[in-house]
C-alpha cells in the first residue's frame, strides 16, 4: 500500500470516530449538556462541539482538503486530551462524554491512551 492510502485510511478511521462522536452528542442534547458541564465545559463552547466533530469527520470521509483538515483534527483530539489529563490531575473522574450517550464511564488513563491512537492516525492523515 502506497504512503498516500496509508494516509487515506487513517482519515477514514478518524472520520467515523469525529462522526460517530458527533452524532451520538447531537442525538441527545440533553445529555451531552449535561456530560458537558460534568466536565467543566462551558456551554457556549460545548454546544458546537458536536457540529465541529461532523463537519471534520464529513470532510475528511471525503477527503476534502485532507491534509488541513486532519491536522484540525490533531488540535481537536488535543484539547480534548488536554482537558482528560487536567481533570484527572484535579482527582476529577466525570462520565466520559467523547462519544455522547454512548460513554458514560468516569474518565481515566485509558481515554487518554485512546485519544492519543486518535493523534496519531490524524497526524498519519495528515502527513502521509
Amino acid at each position: 500500500m502506497s504512503r498516500s492510502a496509508w494516509g487515506a485510511a487513517a482519515s477514514v478511521m478518524v472520520a467515523v470516530v469525529l462522526l460517530v462522536a458527533g452524532v451520538s452528542k447531537v442525538a441527545r442534547p440533553t445529555e451531552w449538556r449535561s456530560q458537558s458541564q460534568g466536565l467543566g465545559v462551558p456551554w457556549v463552547l460545548a454546544r458546537v462541539v458536536p457540529f465541529v466533530e461532523i463537519v471534520l469527520g464529513a470532510l475528511l470521509l471525503v477527503q476534502v482538503q485532507r491534509h488541513a483538515v486532519a491536522w484540525c483534527a490533531v488540535v481537536l483530539f488535543g484539547v480534548f486530551t488536554g482537558l482528560l489529563l487536567v481533570r484527572l490531575a484535579q482527582g476529577r473522574r466525570p462520565p466520559c462524554a467523547c462519544f455522547g450517550s454512548l460513554s458514560s464511564k468516569p474518565i481515566g488513563p485509558g481515554h487518554v491512551a485512546r485519544n492519543a491512537v486518535f493523534i496519531v492516525a490524524a497526524v498519519l492523515a495528515a502527513t502521509l
